[in-house]
C-alpha cells in the first residue's frame, strides 16, 4: 500500500507542478487554490502516507489503512475537479460537488490519524 500512495502521489505532483507552470507562464492565477490542495493533500500528504506505511508495515493490515487509502484517493479528485470547475465558471452545483469531494478526503485522513494513533508501534 505504501508503494501504491507514493506513486499516486508522484502523479499528483505532476499535475500540480504543471499547473503551477501554466499559471506562471499564462498569468493566470485564479486555480492556485487547485494547485496548492494538489500539491498538499496529494504530493505531500500521500507521500508522507506511504513511507508510514512502508517503515510501518504493521499499520497496513488495518481496516482504518484500507478506509484511508480508498476514501483518500476518491474524495480528492473529485474535490479538486470540482472546485476547477466552480473556479473556471461551470456552475454552482461543482461547491456541492467540492464538499462532498472534501468530506470523503477529511475522513480518510482522519481513518490515517486514528491509525496512527492507535496503531504506531504495536
Amino acid at each position: 500500500m505504501g508503494i501504491k500512495l507514493i506513486k499516486i502521489a508522484v502523479v499528483y505532483f505532476l499535475i500540480g507542478i504543471s499547473l503551477g507552470l501554466y499559471m506562471s507562464a499564462a498569468h493566470v492565477f485564479n486555480l492556485a487554490t487547485v494547485h496548492v490542495h494538489i500539491n498538499l493533500l496529494g504530493w505531500v500528504s500521500l507521500s508522507i502516507a506511504g513511507i508510514f506505511y512502508i517503515l510501518f508495515p504493521n499499520l497496513t493490515r488495518t481496516s482504518a489503512a484500507r478506509i484511508h487509502f480508498w476514501l483518500h484517493n476518491i474524495g480528492l479528485p473529485i474535490m479538486m475537479a470540482s472546485i476547477a470547475l466552480a473556479i473556471l465558471g461551470a456552475g454552482q452545483i461543482f461547491f456541492l460537488f467540492a464538499t462532498i469531494g472534501g468530506i470523503l478526503t477529511v475522513l480518510g485522513i482522519f481513518f490515517f490519524g486514528y491509525n496512527i494513533l492507535q496503531n504506531l508501534g504495536k
